[in-house]
């Protein structure tokens, strides 16, 4: 018998939110790979899931992915589940995947349910660009670094309830206390809460409330200039159109909100 793998998304909370062709997969695979069985089982007792459950997470992926191929190879019927949502997005999955597409085993995605997009329906954008780099490192200076490779596209990150205030006091010192962000919890859950605003305000917001369950955050696209060295270059672009130093600090102010005589004195100089 041919074999078949199947990479299966599943509930982020709510687990009505679920498809139809993936309860059917799943009842139909001899296998399932888990994050954690104990999270999957709840899935499957609810749907009368049968199927075996084994674990395979970021610990252990490399020695399952060898065990996993050697069930297809048999003609066994697996599929790959993470705790929450579509596997491979921020959750385990890429070595296990890599294994089995150089042995030649064709990969079935069941799409459904996924945190980002779930999100991203829920917040008006002006464009549709947007980059996702899953969970933000801890370290201040990391974080504004990859944030300022994506400063001029939507960039959505997750973040630890325990963690969020710090990393948007961060965002704040760094891109000031106007700066446009979206922040989700919980979302398809019973307490389920989407706030669009400053990150000032939102800081403001979550001092006050407790936060709890899983946290995604959108910082809106924005234009930003970090240091003099960044302003000289646009001078530099501007002056090769042969705009005058009065006009160069005119359009730098008013784009990027930078003093426009400071502008105006690196321009003579």
């Amino acid at each position: 018998m041919p074999s078949e793998f199947y990479v299966v998304a599943t509930p982020i909370g709510n687990l009505a939110d679920i498809t139809l062709r993936a309860i059917e997969i799943l009842k139909t695979v001899d296998c399932i790979a888990c994050e954690d069985t104990r999270v999957t089982k709840i899935l499957a007792q609810k749907y009368g899931i049968t199927a075996k459950l084994f674990d395979c997470h970021k610990f252990n992926e490399k020695e399952r992915s060898e065990k996993i191929l050697s069930l297809l190879t048999q003609g066994k019927k697996i599929a790959l589940v993470s705790d929450a949502g579509t596997p491979l997005i921020s959750d385990p999955g890429s070595v296990l995947i890599e294994t089995l597409i150089k042995n030649n085993i064709k990969i079935i995605a069941i799409p459904g349910v996924c945190a980002v997009t779930a999100f991203l329906s829920q917040i008006p954008r002006k464009s549709e660009d947007f980059a996702f780099i899953g969970f933000i490192p801890r370290n201040n200076k990391q974080q504004i670094e990859i944030l300022n490779k994506f400063k001029h596209t939507n960039c959505i990150f997750y973040e630890s309830p325990n963690r969020l205030i710090s990393t948007l006091e961060n965002l704040s010192l760094n891109y000031g206390n106007d700066l446009k962000i979206a922040v989700a919890r919980e979302l398809t859950k019973v307490f389920e809460e989407v706030k669009i605003n400053s990150v000032q305000n939102i800081i403001e917001y979550y001092q006050k409330n407790p936060l709890k369950g899983e946290i995604a955050v959108m910082v809106f696209e924005h234009n930003t200039i970090q240091d003099d060295n960044e302003i000289i270059e646009k001078i530099k672009l501007l002056k090769e159109e042969n705009y005058s130093a009065k006009d160069i600090s005119i359009i730098i102010s008013k784009l990027y909100g930078i003093n426009k005589n400071k502008v105006y004195k690196l321009a003579l100089n």
